[in-house]
Formats: structure tokens, C-alpha cells, sequence
């Protein structure tokens, strides 16, 4: 049996520096003020001890398939969450949710340009010959999120010789959600000072700052759907969970079976259905089982509450590895390049995100602060800069942001499932056309459905 606790040590080991890092959010006060989550605290002191070899002997290798497989559950949990009733009737959310749409599609081929050109001018400068995709992989890791990072990358690597793409991608996903907080919270602050917010019940009192509810102010975290002499609700709910992530797995198995090593036009669509891509597939079949489930009349057993919960931990645990899956050698070798895109990304995203919110005629500062997340580090991250502003969600942005999350696949397929897993493989003139008219196109969109007329300025509650 000694054979088999490695990992689960190592699983452990992570959710012991989740701990430390709940516990310097409470007690220390620089933490506090910049409302920086436990998990991304956690995740730097894990890489800290991890480059110090005071880690019990893992390296940052040993988290990267954790990273992964929580970053797929995330998402797959996100799916599985059902919308309210109110959701799917009112149409200002489907408007709102395009909004957010269009502007993540816009942010993920503006970074991967950026991250070239940079890249570009560094090598030109500084007569080094670095990669460009390890440039452009700055996408991947904050508008997509540290699983696509991981994922592309690794594609990257073995199929295309892009040295290190995926640990540099990491890289990028731990930056994106520095820069998520550093920016986002002091804008979310800013808003709320000067009544820019819509829910005027929105406050940064002490629990907030702590991280954690006193014991006379705890909520419910969700509703039993099971009776417990049967099978546990949250065991219940991991448990479609689990079904879902068995469908996934042999689904691809069986297509790559199909497809083997065939390559129409040059072409490896085996890639398409690789392990690497489970995210996406795993996403389609949650789709499918929560349709079916609506179908049948059983969507009751499902409760979202719940299911946010198994969400929100996946997230958590997420961003834990994320950080710590970072090798310091590789850090250390690109440090300077990566700073700069992570720099200029981190800018133009930003002038992106609020200079187009500043346009919207209502709800602006929540839907750019939210979608700022989104674009540097992950739904997760949109939602914990969402509940500054919105503490309760008595907005509609948070649910416009499940309309978001099924809309990009569609604005996006062809850079997320058609390009990016054999992006090295196309030339540069391609690569700058498609990604270029995909900002054009989101941005003439965005101009045609009115967003750019709302004004020039957020507008206060009180307006």
C-alpha cells in the first residue's frame, strides 16, 4: 500500500498550503487590504518552499496534472450548474453575456498578438532567437486559463518543439492572476467609493477582509438532494461528476481509434481529440447530460449551490497548483521577456476591458471589472471580482457569465479546437490574419449592437 500514497501526499501537501495561505489572508494586514485569495497565497508559498527543496521531496512537476484535471472539473462543474428560472427568461442577460462574450474574444487574439510582436522586439534587441508562441502561449494563460496553458502548450512541446511552452504558460496563468487582483481590487474599490456599483448593500466590512464568516454570520453552502441513510449529496453530485469523466474518456479513446494517424490536407486532427483536449470534450458531455436530465424532469437532483461549491474548491485548488507547477529554472531563464508581455498584456487588457465598460449604459463597472478576471485569470477570478462590487449577485452579471461561458466556444472555435492545438504549425502571415479579423470582426459586433454608444463614463447608482 506504500506505493500508493505519493500523490495523494502530494494532494495534501497542496491543500495544506491552501490552509497556510486562509490563514495569512486573516492575520496578515497587507493581505487583507488587497483581498488576494488564500488560494493564490498558498500557491506562492508552495513554489517558495518547493525552490527552497523544503517541499517533502515533490517538485513543481508533480502539480501540473493536479492543475489540470481541477481546472476540467471546474469547468465541467460550471456547466453542470443549472441557471434560475429569471435567467433564462430575461433577455438583458443574453445581451450582457454577449457583451462579455465579445470582449473575451477580442482579449484572446489581442494577447496572442502581443505576446508575438513583444517577443519579436526583445529577440531584435537583445539578439537572443526566443520562440514567439512563447510569446503568444500569454493567451493561453490568462484569457484561457491555466489548464489551456498547460494543455497547449504540452501539445506544443511534444508534437512542435516549442521548448518549455507549458511551464512558461504557467507562468503566465500565475501572473494573469496577480494581475487580476493587483488591478482588479483597486478599481473594484475605486467604484464602490464613488458609487459607481449598482448594489448599494456592497461593502468591504471585516469579514470580507478576513476571508472567513464569524460563527453567529454562516450561511448555507446548499440543499440535500439525497437522504443521508442513502448517499451523501455532495457524494452525489461528485458522483455525476464522475460519469461525466468516464463518458469523456472513452469518447476520446474510441475517436482516436477512428482517426488514428490520419492527416487530410497535413492535417493532425488526432490532436483534436487527444487527451490534452478533455476540458472541451468533457464541457460537451456535461452539456449533454444537463440537457438530458432538463429532458427527463430530473434536473432536481442537481443542486446548484452544491455544484458551486465542488466549482468554487476545483478553482481553489487550481490556482494552488497552478503556482506551484512552476519550475524556478525555467522562471529564472525567460524572466525578462515574460515580464514584458505579462506587462503589456496585462495593459492593453486592461484598457480593453474598462475603456469598452465605460461605454455601457448600465451595469458597466461590474461587467468590466468581472470580465477584466476573466480575461487574466478565469470565470473563478471574474466571479471573486464581481462579489466585491455584487456582493449577493442581486445584479444580472453573474448570471450573463453562464451565457458567456457556452457563447465563447462559438465566437472562438476556430483559434480554441481548430488552430491553437497545431498553432506552430501554420505561418506567421496566417496566424496574424485570422487572429487579427477575429479582433476586427468581435469589435465591429460589439459597435453594431449598440455597446459603443452608452457614453463615456460609468455611470453612478444613483443615475
Amino acid at each position: 500500500m506504500a506505493a500508493t500514497f505519493p500523490m495523494i501526499i502530494a494532494f495534501a501537501f497542496m491543500a495544506a498550503m491552501l490552509l497556510i495561505g486562509t490563514w495569512l489572508r486573516a492575520n496578515v494586514p497587507i493581505f487583507r487590504t488587497a483581498l488576494i485569495p488564500a488560494s493564490l497565497i498558498g500557491g506562492v508559498v508552495g513554489f517558495i518552499l518547493i525552490s527552497a527543496g523544503l517541499s517533502l521531496g515533490f517538485e513543481a512537476r508533480t502539480f501540473a496534472p493536479f492543475t489540470f484535471h481541477f481546472f476540467t472539473l471546474s469547468f465541467m462543474s460550471l456547466v453542470l450548474t443549472g441557471s434560475s428560472a429569471a435567467a433564462k427568461k430575461s433577455s438583458p442577460i443574453y445581451r450582457g453575456g454577449m457583451w462579455l462574450t465579445l470582449i473575451w474574444t477580442m482579449s484572446l487574439a489581442m494577447q496572442a498578438l502581443i505576446g508575438f510582436g513583444v517577443i519579436a522586439g526583445y529577440n531584435g534587441i537583445s539578439g537572443t532567437s526566443i520562440s514567439g508562441f512563447l510569446g503568444a502561449i500569454s493567451t493561453y494563460g490568462y484569457t484561457m486559463g491555466p489548464g489551456q496553458a498547460l494543455t497547449y502548450g504540452g501539445i506544443w512541446e511534444r508534437s512542435f518543439n516549442i521548448s518549455d511552452a507549458a511551464t512558461v504558460g504557467l507562468i503566465y496563468a500565475s501572473f494573469g492572476f496577480i494581475a487580476a487582483f493587483c488591478v482588479g481590487v483597486p478599481v473594484a474599490r475605486w467604484a464602490i467609493k464613488n458609487g459607481y456599483n449598482q448594489n448599494a448593500s456592497a461593502k468591504i466590512d471585516d469579514e470580507f477582509l478576513r476571508g472567513y464568516y464569524r460563527r453567529e454570520s454562516r450561511v448555507s453552502a446548499g440543499q440535500q438532494v439525497t437522504h443521508p441513510a442513502n448517499v451523501d449529496t455532495l457524494a452525489f453530485h461528485i458522483a455525476i461528476l464522475g460519469i461525466a469523466y468516464i463518458a469523456t474518456n472513452y469518447w476520446l479513446v474510441f475517436m482516436q481509434s477512428v482517426i488514428g494517424d490520419a492527416r487530410p490536407l497535413g492535417v493532425a486532427v488526432g490532436v483534436i481529440f487527444s487527451h490534452n483536449l478533455f476540458f472541451f470534450w468533457g464541457l460537451v458531455v456535461c452539456v449533454i447530460i444537463r440537457l438530458l436530465m432538463e429532458r427527463l424532469r430530473i434536473d432536481h437532483f442537481i443542486d446548484n449551490d452544491t455544484q458551486k461549491r465542488i466549482t468554487g474548491s476545483a478553482v481553489d485548488f487550481m490556482v494552488v497548483g497552478t503556482i506551484m507547477s512552476i519550475k524556478f529554472a525555467v522562471l529564472v531563464e525567460f524572466l525578462v521577456p515574460v515580464l514584458l508581455v505579462t506587462a503589456a498584456v496585462t495593459l492593453v487588457t486592461a484598457l480593453l476591458c474598462f475603456g469598452l465598460g465605460r461605454k455601457l449604459a448600465n451595469l458597466g463597472i461590474e461587467r468590466a471589472v468581472t470580465i477584466f478576471g476573466c480575461c487574466t485569470g478565469s470565470t473563478g477570478t471574474g466571479l471573486l471580482l464581481l462579489r466585491i462590487l455584487d456582493p449577493d449577485f442581486s445584479t444580472t452579471v453573474s448570471k450573463e457569465l453562464a451565457f458567456f461561458n457556452i457563447a465563447i466556444l462559438f465566437t472562438c472555435f476556430h483559434i480554441i479546437l481548430v488552430m491553437s492545438p497545431i498553432l506552430p504549425s501554420y505561418g506567421m502571415t496566417t496566424i496574424w490574419i485570422v487572429f487579427g479579423l477575429t479582433f476586427v470582426v468581435a469589435w465591429a459586433v460589439i459597435y453594431a449592437m449598440g455597446f459603443m454608444r452608452g457614453g463615456s463614463g460609468f455611470a453612478r447608482a444613483e443615475t
